[in-house]
């Protein structure tokens, strides 16, 4: 009974990160990339002041060190990676962009094999020429050929290197392991990464950054619910059920895009996208699954 409460974390996590896809899409051509950046990092800074701040003052002899780090893994995951989701989701599907999200497990586990010195695992091994198989199939359209032809769609490269964005956050989260808590880090964090898109969102044209009635509602989304909310009920599924479970819950995540981008953005899912998107997510699987090293499988 407790892990299946424990569960509705991570899940509940993953069925926000869904909709923060969807309403990527929705912001795109309505309010510039970094404007939608800056914005959501100042609601999200915002809510956790009342909360966070005393505390992270009181520690800010521990935090002050580790400030230059703060600001890169605040860059990473809070200014680059976002920006390029928004700007990925003038061109692409949410569906594409879901699938290249949930590479990112993947991604992490082969980083930290090449920036770690970790050994590479027989999930890595087996699991990545499944992933890049699927994405293969999926950037193509399932036409191959279309591929040879015209190259890979910018949008899909850019999510792609979202992605590896989003996993070099992960390998350096790990390598660094910060002694400050999970919320001050967060809340350091976004401060890092306010003051980092502050010029960007000045530069942005002023019709990009308008709030309105339509884009009030995607700011509150991302910066409360994606930004705040959804940290806190990961954090509290990888206390509960461990990282690596917690990680397979990603795996739901373009099953859960998919399923909403068709009800409100009426984006229809052809054969390719399960061709693909299946294989994609099989070879994420199998990294997950299959955690030890090569010889250690030999030998078990």
């Amino acid at each position: 009974m407790f892990r299946k409460t424990a569960a509705l974390y991570p899940f509940v996590a993953i069925v926000l990160w869904a909709g923060n896809v969807i309403v990527s899409r929705l912001s795109a051509h309505t309010i510039g990339p970094q404007a939608i950046t800056f914005y959501r990092l100042l609601v999200a800074v915002l809510l956790m002041t009342p909360f966070i701040a005393c505390a992270t003052w009181r520690n800010r002899h521990a935090i002050w060190p580790h400030v230059g780090q703060l600001a890169i893994l605040g860059f990473l995951a809070m200014c680059l990676f976002q920006s390029l989701s928004y700007l990925v989701a003038e061109t692409t599907t949410a569906t594409n962009m879901a699938v290249f999200t949930a590479l990112t497990p993947l991604l992490t586990v082969g980083l930290s094999a090449a920036l770690l010195g970790e050994a590479p695992t027989l999930g890595m091994i087996c699991g990545a020429p499944l992933a890049f198989a699927g994405l293969v199939y999926l950037v193509s359209g399932g036409d191959l050929s279309s591929l040879l032809r015209n190259g890979v769609h910018a949008g899909d490269a850019l999510m792609l290197l979202a992605a590896i964005v989003y996993a070099l956050y992960g390998v350096l989260l790990k390598r660094w392991s910060l002694p400050i808590t999970g919320w001050q880090s967060t809340y350091m964090q976004a401060l890092c990464a306010l003051a980092v898109m502050f010029p960007a969102f000045l530069a942005t044209p002023a019709p990009l950054r308008v709030l309105n009635a339509e884009t009030l509602p995607l700011i509150f989304y991302a910066g409360g619910l994606a930004s705040v909310v959804l940290p806190f009920l990961w954090i509290r599924g990888v206390q509960q059920l461990g990282p690596n479970r917690c990680a397979i819950f990603m795996n739901l995540l373009p099953v859960l895009t998919a399923a909403a981008a068709i009800v409100m953005l009426g984006e229809p899912v052809k054969p390719f996208h399960i061709v693909g998107g299946g294989l994609a997510l099989l070879g994420v699987a199998c990294a997950q699954a299959f955690q030890q090293p090569p010889k250690a499988a030999r030998h078990a």
